[in-house]
């Protein structure tokens, strides 16, 4: 073994734990939550992003823009177009997020964001990690909050999933050691682990919510998990009239599909990865990836997102324009909710439901055999219309 090896990597290791002791410096030192309601103008950047990113965010963009048409005009609210976020030019910067674009992110309040497309090793483009991921570091929206419904089978979740930390929060600094070994990180904070529990937590007490279940494999990850659910239990306990249980992630997934069991299941909170993977089999319930939006909040800044990816194959296929919009509607539902406008969020909600479980006289296929996303965003606007 070459001991220069063993030093380069040591040195890695070193810029690592420096950049995340002074994350958790940052963490400590944050104030409160932004309140929208004191802000002269409220601004919604819309990030378009690639792939399908720019068709569905579109048909979101003009649903917000009807439904805020009031405060608009009254000056309330200002939508920014944020280009820039597009695979090829974050790969001409070199950059998850090229500077300006970044700039541009930060003067806005809120962010609509459409999917975005993340290069793999070997797919012969350079290593630029996850502008997704870049977002939620740099704005630190440290909570992915992920609502299922499925009232018929008695499905009702919210997903709670830290956002910043674990295997994602380093995921581009891994290396191969040598060639025959290859080194990834996870990080666990107790900052960050106790934010998102009481973000949880809180949740559920002012919706009338009874049970939190913690997902977890502390059972082999034992340091990073152990301390994720030591945090998150004394969270819990200023909540006493919460149950609080615990879950292995492997039989978790098992366990939603249980007809019986997953009635139980009210909230979900899980560290970075389980979530991300225990939330999009949630939403195959609802009717797949397509039909689900998200909720990144942080103190000072939230983004709004489909919880799928950019879907190049269908632009490829030139399937774009028939791409499902739902997952932004319903991220644009959580949007209105999060800067106040919880009744609008009720009445988008509301025509959505009407427009895919009740009336469906449009169906989104994915294909030129369904409706498009302008088509649907056009059924959506006039069903929002008779609603009043």
């Amino acid at each position: 073994m070459n001991a220069k090896q063993i030093d380069t990597a040591l040195e890695k290791f070193k810029r690592i734990l420096e950049e995340q002791l002074a994350r958790v410096e940052d963490m400590k030192s944050q104030g409160d939550f932004t309140d929208y309601g004191a802000l002269d103008k409220l601004r919604i950047g819309v990030c378009p992003g690639d792939g399908i990113g720019p068709t569905i965010t579109k048909a979101a963009k003009t649903v917000l823009e009807y439904i805020l048409k009031d405060k608009i005009d009254e000056g309330r609210v200002e939508f920014i177009d944020i280009e820039g976020l597009t695979l090829e030019n974050r790969i001409a910067h070199g950059k998850a997020i090229p500077d300006d674009v970044l700039a541009e992110l930060k003067s806005c309040h809120v962010i609509l964001k459409g999917p975005t497309t993340t290069p793999q090793k070997g797919s012969g483009l350079p290593n630029i990690e996850s502008a997704n991921v870049a977002m939620r570091r740099e704005l630190d929206l440290f909570a992915n909050i992920r609502p299922v419904r499925v009232p018929e089978q008695g499905i009702d979740w919210c997903i709670f999933r830290e956002n910043t930390e674990g295997a994602y929060a380093v995921g581009s600094k891994g290396f191969d050691f040598t060639e025959d070994i290859a080194v990834d990180f996870t990080i666990t904070t107790k900052q960050g682990s106790t934010r998102i529990a009481e973000i949880a937590y809180d949740y559920a007490r002012k919706n009338g919510k009874t049970r939190v279940s913690l997902v977890t494999k502390a059972n082999v990850i034992k340091t990073t998990d152990g301390n994720f659910l030591e945090d998150c239990h004394k969270v819990a306990e200023r909540y006493p009239e919460i149950t609080t249980d615990e879950w292995y992630a492997d039989i978790m997934t098992a366990k939603l599909v249980d007809e019986k069991r997953r009635r139980d299941f009210q909230i979900l909170l899980l560290p970075n990865l389980y979530g991300d993977i225990i939330s999009d089999e949630a939403a195959e319930f609802q009717g797949g990836v397509g039909t689900a939006g998200c909720a990144n909040i942080g103190k000072k800044y939230a983004m709004f997102e489909a919880i799928h990816g950019s879907a190049p194959r269908m632009v490829n296929e030139g399937r774009a324009k028939y791409a499902d919009p739902c997952s932004m509607l319903r991220a644009a539902v959580m949007l209105l909710s999060h800067i106040g406008y919880q009744d609008r969020a009720d009445k988008l909600a509301r025509a959505l439901d009407i427009c895919t479980l009740e009336e469906k006289k449009l169906v989104i296929t994915g294909r030129d055999t369904g409706a498009t996303s302008e088509e649907f965003a056009a059924y959506c606007l006039d069903t929002l219309g008779k609603l009043g």
